[in-house]
């Protein structure tokens, strides 16, 4: 199945199966997908928790307005920003480049100069906003990988952040939620399992230029 295929596949799903459960390898693809997201200057400022405990799912549900597939899900990814972000972290990025490409300090130091000025400059807010900006690259990532793994999913805006970070002792890692996604196996009765996709034409959505 090739990757449009896979598109078509995938929706939002509105029931899981809650007998069914991804096996450790497909959360391990998860996780890997989510480290290979593109961010701004390779700085990652987001962190994924993954919640498999239906005891907390549960409790999950009544600050996700209600949405069950947050329980039904065999696993709950919450995509976090990292509240604590600071000049440390540029300097923590540059080590593992190092580490990694072994790359001389000489070619290294403007680069890293110069990304520990932009961060020293930015309000909490400005960086906060910044790193939910990478957040949602990592979801429309993790979608697109879920397609292809045919791991089904539902991507949700719609929960209380506040009370994630309580339930979840966020505040304590320095992290804040900033998106769910509930990942699993579509239920064989969800009504929306098998309705076509509505999107506009392409010549409505793309705009060519040559």
């Amino acid at each position: 199945m090739n990757s449009i295929q896979s598109l078509q596949w995938r929706y939002a799903v509105k029931k899981f199966d809650e007998n069914k459960f991804l096996d450790q390898g497909q959360i391990l693809t998860l996780k890997e997908a989510f480290n290979l997201t593109a961010t701004s200057y390779g700085l990652q400022p987001i962190k994924l928790v993954v919640v498999q405990n239906k005891e907390i799912q549960n409790q999950l549900v009544a600050h996700s307005w209600n949405q069950k597939q947050v329980a039904q899900a065999s696993h709950l990814l919450v995509i976090c920003v990292d509240t604590n972000l600071d000049t440390s972290d540029v300097e923590k990025y540059f080590e593992r480049v190092q580490e990694i490409r072994n790359t001389p300090d000489e070619i290294i130091n403007p680069f890293r100069d110069y990304l520990k000025d932009v961060i020293a400059n930015k309000t909490h807010e400005n960086l906060f906003a910044w790193g939910k900006n990478q957040a949602y690259l990592a979801l429309g990532n993790l979608l697109t990988v879920c397609a292809n793994e045919k791991i089904d999913s539902c991507p949700m805006e719609g929960f209380i952040p506040e009370k994630y970070d309580e339930v979840l002792d966020l505040s304590s890692k320095n992290l804040s939620s900033v998106l769910v996604l509930p990942v699993g196996y579509r239920a064989s009765d969800d009504l929306m399992k098998e309705q076509k996709k509505v999107r506009k034409r392409l010549d409505e959505i793309v705009l060519e230029i040559s």
